[in-house]
């Protein structure tokens, strides 16, 4: 009874003892190695509820104050995308798509043992540009006849606002694993630019005032902690 009261005794001063230093960092420096996340919509995209995974796509740099910690972030993704729009049978859109997305918010950690809970908030801005062209499936249908319908522009700036919801795990004390979860809204000025591939090189413009919800479904990296406080 003895010996596993000390054995109780001495795990409760150990976890104490990494409690009174986890949070003695002034800094933190954090990357996401892995996403998987929802982009901004293209044009009318359907299925804009499909996830991607993007890696080493963004990183954090964070001010440590107690369990607050106030965090800068960025991030950027480029990449080759195909998108259905209007309907299954009317277009595809194929070309890159560029993401710049800046945060300012912070979190609170729910306690300071190896394993903490954290929830936070974030505003920021973001730009979605997409480039590329437009190409009718009914024309592709009609084998050697097929012919690009135009090309197509279309760019998002706008601001963000989201709640976030994560969990670090510090397998030693400078050092940090972490995943989380944010649901975030965009309200953004869009701008379309079309040109059709016909004897007139057709151009049409719209602009829009819109919003939308993006989901990221989890991120994962991980935390440095630097700079002890004395």
């Amino acid at each position: 009874m003895k010996k596993t009261l000390l054995i109780a005794l001495s795990l409760l001063l150990s976890n104490a003892a990494f409690s009174q230093t986890s949070d003695d960092y002034n800094y933190s420096l954090a990357v996401k190695g892995y996403s998987i996340m929802q982009m901004p919509k293209v044009l009318n995209q359907k299925k804009k509820e499909e996830f991607k995974d993007v890696v080493f796509h963004g990183g954090m740099i964070k001010f440590n104050d107690n369990q607050i910690s106030y965090r800068l972030g960025g991030s950027y993704i480029r990449r080759d995308m195909e998108v259905v729009n209007n309907c299954l049978n009317c277009e595809q859109l194929n070309g890159k798509v560029k993401d710049f997305n800046f945060t300012i918010g912070f979190e609170k950690n729910l306690n300071f043992s190896r394993i903490q809970p954290y929830f936070g908030f974030d505003i920021g801005f973001r730009e979605n540009k997409f480039d590329g062209t437009v190409i009718s499936k009914k024309i592709l249908t009609n084998g050697p006849d097929a012919a690009l319908s135009g090309v197509v522009e279309t760019s998002k700036t706008g601001f963000t606002a989201a709640p976030v919801i994560g969990i670090k795990i510090y397998p030693i004390r400078q050092v940090a694993l972490f995943a989380e979860s944010s649901i975030q809204w965009f309200y953004f000025y869009e701008r379309q630019e079309t040109i059709a591939q016909d004897a007139n090189n057709t151009r049409t413009v719209n602009k829009y005032n819109k919003s939308e919800f993006l989901t990221n479904a989890i991120s994962v990296g991980i935390q440095v902690n630097i700079c002890r406080a004395k």
